[in-house]
């Protein structure tokens, strides 16, 4: 081989397609700062990004655990109505008798689990599940606090006012997000058999792991990590409504979808799911504002986004082809 084909193999592998689509998530969040940056300077501060990624931790914590049921070829359409009902125990029950209150969450995680053996035993679709789990949820919501109100344990409020020199507290809880979740999906065997299951599940069970297992282990993170929205969601608000997390269904879908995952074959990345959900966060809490878009047209906008990045993907995946 010559000198001269060298930098040619260089840059093809820097260039090559699996390598662009792994980057377009942080891509899509270097441009998104790079807007923001410019429509308004300021923002680009220690005190700029905590109040732009305020609610970032929820949103990555509720993507992150949409990306668990997605891992096994499924879909949660239960998990903003989930949301809601545990922050409407954390505001109620988890205040006034602690234990009761950490029981019905330990509980509602267990529920999480037992819906995803249900899936796989009787073989029924994700989507009717989850969606009819949805109402359920709700229902408890509006149960444990039919009026918005409530007061979020004094802990947790400390918890999410943290400040950290130097670094603000939303990225590097996002970081922290993003490294543990992926050392568990990509290092770990468990890790393995998850997207494994995205992949081939009959192959999966050919080697000898149980898959009922499996489903009911990614539902479990699943209903771990909509707790830790929940609460993360509560200390920030510091109070609740049974609606709170109503939006995080579809914010936690596009947030894994933008970071580069499939809604089949197991592919999912963490830390694309995470800079997904902080992209999503800046586009509806800042950038749209910035650009002076009403309210009504925000959640359009962030479909736009989506679209766009998709679009890109698809050029990728072409040339791959």
């Amino acid at each position: 081989m010559s000198d001269a084909a060298i930098p040619e193999r260089r840059g093809a592998a820097l260039l090559s397609p699996a390598l662009l689509r792994t980057a377009l998530p942080f891509v899509s969040l270097a441009l998104m700062l790079l807007a923001i940056g410019w429509l308004n300077p300021r923002a680009i501060s220690y005190m700029g990004f905590n109040l732009m990624l305020s609610l970032a931790v929820p949103v990555a914590l509720a993507t992150v655990a949409q990306m668990f049921v997605i891992t096994v070829n499924e879909l949660d359409l239960s998990a903003g109505f989930f949301i809601s009902f545990v922050a409407g125990v954390a505001v109620t029950m988890l205040n006034q008798t602690p234990l009761l209150g950490v029981a019905i969450i330990v509980g509602a995680v267990l529920v999480y689990a037992a819906i995803g053996a249900l899936i796989h035993l009787r073989d029924l679709p994700s989507i009717v599940v989850t969606l009819g789990m949805a109402f359920v949820w709700q229902g408890l919501a509006l149960m444990v606090l039919p009026q918005p109100g409530g007061k979020a344990p004094s802990w947790l409020q400390a918890m999410m006012a943290v400040r950290i020199p130097f670094v603000p507290f939303p990225i590097v809880a996002a970081v922290v997000i993003a490294l543990v979740v992926h050392l568990a999906l990509m290092k770990t065997s468990y890790g393995a058999v998850l997207r494994g299951i995205g992949g081939n599940q009959a192959a999966v069970a050919r080697a000898g792991w149980s898959v009922l297992r499996a489903k009911v282990l990614a539902f479990a993170l699943a209903g771990v990590f909509g707790v830790l929205s929940a609460l993360a969601l509560v200390g920030l608000s510091t109070a609740a409504d049974a609606n709170i997390g109503a939006g995080y269904t579809l914010l936690a879908i596009a947030g894994v979808i933008l970071g580069g995952g499939e809604f089949m074959g197991g592919r999912v990345s963490a830390a694309g799911a995470v800079a997904g959900a902080i992209t999503l966060t800046l586009a509806s809490a800042s950038l749209l504002s910035f650009m002076h878009i009403p309210t009504d047209w925000q959640i359009g906008a962030n479909g736009a986004i989506l679209i766009i990045v998709l679009a890109v993907r698809a050029l990728i995946e072409r040339r791959a082809a």
